[in-house]
């Protein structure tokens, strides 16, 4: 299992921040854009079409990617290296923990680092974004959680052989895949060097209840079973049951 990291190039970063920026997008992934780059100013972006949009950001975003340009291609030999620095500690606790040798597996992902702040990640073309202005541990424990993503799912299809088509947002087997990942990253190995744990999922599940428990210590209970598989079917079968509820409390969360 290996990441390259890269500088994917202005486009590819444009593209990948537009695409959280569509009509009807709620403001929960559309907002962060804002925060960060403050030079794009909200109200009169809003007002535009998506065609003057994307000219928009295309001019403003262009002067952002100009200045950091350089910190970017940096933090491809810093990103790069610390990965190294870790990769077999986190082979090992990714092994124990999906109950095979990850080490053949994934070889080839790849980690652009992108001015976008929400870092999507990709599984059928291997790749995943992380915010430029991560410190190189920052940018690992970011890359921890898309690593479980593309092993959760490479297991989940073995077992359940449906289509990765149905792994994207909003989708329910997307929102166990989200949840899970807090579990996982319990591992000394992993989340000894993961600063973003304990809260390596979105805020929104960390305050998540169901009948007065809290639904990630629901499902940490179910994973300490030790199998991986049976955790996947515990676990989606727990997240069926109680799908309406565990849907509206997203809704209000990405709404507020």
């Amino acid at each position: 299992m290996n990441i390259i990291y890269v500088n994917p190039g202005f486009k590819s970063m444009l593209e990948s921040i537009l695409s959280f920026q569509s009509e009807g997008e709620t403001s929960y992934w559309s907002e962060p854009l804002f925060h960060v780059l403050p030079n794009v100013e909200q109200i009169k972006f809003q007002a535009f079409s998506m065609d003057e949009k994307k000219d928009y950001l295309s001019e403003e975003l262009g002067k952002v990617y100009q200045e950091q340009e350089s910190i970017i291609n940096q933090k491809v030999n810093d990103y790069n290296h610390y990965w190294k620095k870790f990769q077999p500690q986190i082979e090992e606790a990714l092994s124990d923990a999906f109950g095979i040798d990850v080490t053949s597996l994934f070889n080839d992902l790849r980690g652009e680092i992108c001015l976008n702040p929400i870092c999507p990640r990709f599984l059928q073309e291997k790749y995943f974004q992380i915010f430029y202005l991560n410190s190189e541990r920052g940018a690992l424990g970011m890359s921890l959680h898309e690593i479980i993503h593309y092993l959760w799912f490479y297991v989940w299809n073995e077992e359940f052989e449906d289509s990765y088509d149905e792994y994207e947002r909003p989708s329910l087997k997307w929102i166990l895949s989200e949840m899970v990942v807090e579990s996982i990253m319990g591992d000394e190995r992993l989340s000894s060097i993961n600063p973003y744990y304990p809260g390596s999922v979105y805020d929104y599940f960390q305050t998540m209840e169901v009948d007065n428990e809290r639904v990630l210590a629901v499902l940490d209970g179910m994973y300490r079973c030790g199998d991986i598989k049976k955790f996947m079917h515990d676990s989606y079968e727990y997240c069926l049951c109680n799908e309406e509820e565990i849907r509206a409390h997203i809704r209000h969360a990405e709404k507020e």
